[in-house]
């Protein structure tokens, strides 16, 4: 076994015992599902893959959403375990700033730090908010937090600042308008633009539906 190899099984085994009691949508599966994802971009993108890898299983140690909108926990994880295994510090300020970086914070936030492995893992990850499983995490979620279905009278928010977007409890519909939906046309890599087309059809035809079964349509 390579070091390499070591290092990833090690990270799996301490991702798999901290998300043990995750909410499903943010449990292994996902980092799973976000690991094999950057994976196959990476065959085909440009990237330090080992990076790539540590990056996309520990993308979501700790999501800020369920630590009180706290930002630094993930990233201080991370280091706390990356550290104990003789990581160089270039690797860990790297996969730091990967996690930092990732997420999807509203339709004003601009990012600030970018890479080439960050645009893998985060095509990776998008991946995984859209399409079916997408459609069946955030609804997941939504029941999570004890958020409406849908209000006809509530209308999605594409304004909002970060803070806003951490604090949103718009019913559960909103998200496809607020961020799914604008996910495909956010790819960076080629790769994840054309796997992005085929779920975010998805979606849309989801959608359709949602909205003629709710007024009766169909």
């Amino acid at each position: 076994m390579t070091a390499k190899t070591h290092l990833i099984e090690e990270t799996i085994s301490f991702v798999k015992n901290s998300l043990k009691n995750a909410e499903g949508g943010h449990d292994w599966w996902h980092i799973y599902r976000v690991w094999n994802g950057a994976k196959l971009i990476a065959k085909t993108e440009p990237g330090d893959h080992e990076i790539i890898e540590l990056g996309a299983l520990l993308h979501d140690i700790a999501d800020s959403k369920f630590y009180n909108g706290d930002e630094e926990i993930g990233p201080y994880k991370a280091r706390q375990f990356l550290t104990t295994k003789d990581v160089p510090e270039s690797t860990i300020i790297h996969i730091e700033n990967i996690i930092s970086s990732i997420s999807f914070k509203g339709g004003k936030n601009i990012q600030q730090f970018k890479s080439l492995e960050l645009d893998v893992i985060q095509d990776a990850d998008r991946l995984d908010a859209i399409g079916a499983i997408g459609i069946a995490r955030t609804f997941n979620y939504g029941g999570y937090k004890n958020l409406q279905l849908y209000d006809p009278d509530i209308s999605p928010n594409l304004d909002m600042s970060v803070e806003e977007y951490k604090n949103n409890n718009a019913p559960t519909l909103n998200h496809f308008y607020e961020k799914l939906l604008l996910l495909k046309d956010r790819m960076n890599t080629k790769t994840g633009k054309k796997m992005a087309i085929q779920r975010h059809k998805f979606m849309e035809i989801f959608l359709e539906h949602f909205h003629q079964e709710w007024n009766g349509q169909i």
